[in-house]
């Protein structure tokens, strides 16, 4: 019996069987975390810019400038223009450091020194503008710094372990052993000691909304120290971009200056444009991070409809800082339109790849159809039709345990929902032989079946199943 497997499987025709890095030219090869001592320093070997200015990098933004790029002249326009920017540290020097117009990199320095300065974009002025700091505005930001990472010590979500990450790469040789201490606990406690085993286990630790904050982390810890951390949670990281690109409502959602991709949410209301717009700069920062990963030149693919570029004065850097449009992308619609990750429990399925297909999600405990513009929240546990759409036939209630269903040839999977977790249950196809499969973690069993023929599909939980 032929069975559909996980997204592994599902993409095994697309997906490499390695993850390869980009290296950042000129420095030694990157080290394996499994050649890491748990007791081995991490150090940083850069000067500064080190946080994503790295050489190539910079060389790329600077001939951006010099060809009058849209992205460029969208981001000009701000910073010559002396207009409110939401992240103004992080735009400001980001702009000296590619026109070199010292006065805009004073702003910068001014905004770090003045009144609510986060510790994310202090790092980044501090990295950024180094040239242009007096030596007592150096002190001050260096004591800011330090005052910040003491401030969120306890913090261990992304985006706080993330910022303390930055500013102990940036006060790297600025500081003794601060930063050391913090870059170690970052990579052996807390990445080594809980992310990657709890991602090796399949537990829920990295939010959608998270996944920004993510690669800025990777960045800053593989192009300043060469450790990729990817490396001890190798599965997880390659489906990653495929997962991220799946996820998303199929309608597109127009903004004051630019069309933007709505990921999947359990939150009510309008949608977050600040949070779609990091989901955007995301996408970028992967492909930044690994251009020859064929699952991120997919995603690479996904990100070229001029339409989506970020124009805002939120996004702007954002689009600036991390697109290479001068990288080649493969077409997304090659992409399966079924996505299961039995690891996670979570399942993303498309009719097709038009803005106006169907879509079914099911991920953090709840399950939705978008239809026609409308996200529509589904009871697993209420009797229903199955739904048919044109790659799958989802099935969920009492009925999911008895159905028959004819499968053509475009239709990839028949998929149970709602079953309980982690248990096995004995499957039985017309003219097949009994067998049996575990439910995921979400309670999803993703089935195989024959294709152009009516077929029955029986379902039941084996006899003193325990969860697994």
């Amino acid at each position: 019996m032929r069975r559909l497997a996980s997204a592994g499987a599902l993409l095994a025709a697309l997906l490499p069987a390695c993850l390869r890095a980009q290296e950042p030219a000129g420095v030694a090869p990157k080290a394996s975390l499994d050649q890491t001592a748990a007791d081995e320093p991490v150090t940083v070997f850069t000067q500064h810019p080190r946080l994503f200015l790295r050489p190539a990098r910079l060389r790329l933004l600077r001939r951006e400038r010099e060809r009058a790029s849209v992205r460029w002249q969208r981001f000009d326009g701000f910073l010559a223009a002396n207009a409110p920017m939401p992240e103004s540290g992080l735009a400001q020097a980001l702009y000296y450091q590619v026109s070199g117009n010292a006065a805009v990199g004073r702003r910068a320095i001014a905004w770090a020194l003045g009144p609510g300065a986060d510790l994310r974009q202090l790092a980044l002025v501090f990295d950024w503008c180094q040239e242009l700091l007096a030596d007592t505005d150096r002190r001050a930001l260096i004591a800011r710094l330090q005052q910040g990472m003491a401030k969120i010590v306890g913090d261990e979500s992304i985006p706080g372990v993330r910022s303390r990450t930055l500013a102990a790469v940036a006060l790297f040789d600025h500081v003794a052993q601060v930063p050391n201490r913090e870059l170690e606990r970052v990579v052996h406690t807390w990445w080594e000691g809980k992310m990657a085993p709890a991602l090796n286990q399949g537990r829920e630790v990295v939010p959608r909304e998270d996944a920004y904050a993510l690669w800025e982390l990777l960045h800053a810890i593989r192009d300043n120290t060469n450790l990729d951390l990817r490396e001890s949670s190798r599965k997880f990281f390659k489906e990653f971009p495929i997962e991220h690109l799946m996820s998303y409502y199929p309608a597109v959602f127009p903004g004051e200056d630019n069309d933007f991709r709505i990921g999947a949410t359990t939150q009510p209301g309008d949608p977050d444009l600040e949070r779609a717009a990091l989901s955007r700069a995301a996408e970028l920062s992967m492909v930044a991070y690994d251009n020859n990963a064929e699952e991120n030149q997919y995603l690479q693919g996904w990100l070229m409809h001029d339409s989506f570029i970020l124009r805002g004065a939120f996004g702007a850097p954002y689009e600036f800082l991390w697109a290479n449009p001068y990288q080649p992308g493969l077409g997304y619609s090659l992409v399966p339109l079924v996505y299961h990750s039995a690891a996670f429990g979570r399942l993303y399925v498309r009719s097709g790849w038009d803005d106006s297909a169907d879509w079914f999600g099911c991920f953090d405990g709840t399950a939705q159809l978008f239809h026609e513009g409308r996200r529509i929240l589904i009871n697993l546990k209420t009797p229903a039709a199955p739904l048919m759409l044109d790659s799958a036939v989802i099935a969920w209630g009492p009925g999911a345990m008895n159905l028959h269903v004819m499968l053509d040839k475009e239709q990839e999977a028949v998929i149970l929902a709602g079953l309980a977790p982690r248990r096995v249950y004995q499957v039985e196809i017309d003219d097949e032989e009994v067998f049996e499969e575990t439910s995921d973690p979400g309670g999803l069993l993703v089935l195989d079946v024959p294709h152009d023929k009516q077929v029955g599909v029986r379902v039941r939980q084996a006899p003193a199943s325990e969860p697994r």
